[in-house]
C-alpha cells in the first residue's frame, strides 16, 4: 500500500472533501435560499421599485429566518471561494496538510471499510 501521507493523497482527499462541500452548497441554494427569497417576495418587490438601505434592513430584521438561511447560504459560498483561491494561490496550509494527514491516517489504519478509503486507493487491491 503506498503512504497515506503523501501529498498527491492529501491533494486528492482535499478535493474530495470540498467537492462534498459545493454539492451541501449547491443543494441548499434551491432549498434554503429558495425558501429564504420566498419569505422577502414582499421585501424584494418594494426594493425593485426604491431601493434604500433602511428599507433592506428591516426586511432583514423583520423576517429573521429567512436572513439567517440568505446568510448561511451566502456565507458558505463565500468560505469555500476564499478556501479554493487561497489554496490556488498558496497551495496547502502547515495546519489543513496536518488535519488531512491525519485524515489519511485514520482512513488508510480503517482500510476497505471506511467509505473513502477506495476513492484513495482506486488502484490498490484491498488488504
Amino acid at each position: 500500500m503506498g503512504d497515506p501521507t503523501s501529498t498527491p493523497t492529501l491533494e486528492q482527499l482535499r478535493a474530495i472533501i470540498l467537492r462534498r462541500w459545493w454539492v451541501i452548497t449547491a443543494l441548499l441554494w434551491p432549498t434554503v435560499g429558495g425558501l429564504s427569497l420566498w419569505a422577502l417576495r414582499l421585501e424584494i418587490a418594494q426594493l425593485r421599485q426604491y431601493f434604500t438601505w433602511a428599507t433592506l434592513r428591516y426586511g432583514l430584521a423583520y423576517h429573521r429566518m429567512a436572513a439567517v438561511g440568505l446568510g448561511l447560504c451566502v456565507g458558505l459560498t463565500v468560505a469555500l471561494l476564499v478556501a479554493e483561491s487561497r489554496y490556488i494561490l498558496f497551495g496547502l496550509a502547515g495546519a489543513e496538510r496536518q488535519r488531512l494527514q491525519r485524515l489519511a491516517d485514520r482512513i488508510a489504519a480503517q482500510g476497505t471499510t471506511h467509505p473513502l478509503w477506495h476513492r484513495l486507493h482506486r488502484d490498490e487491491p484491498g488488504p
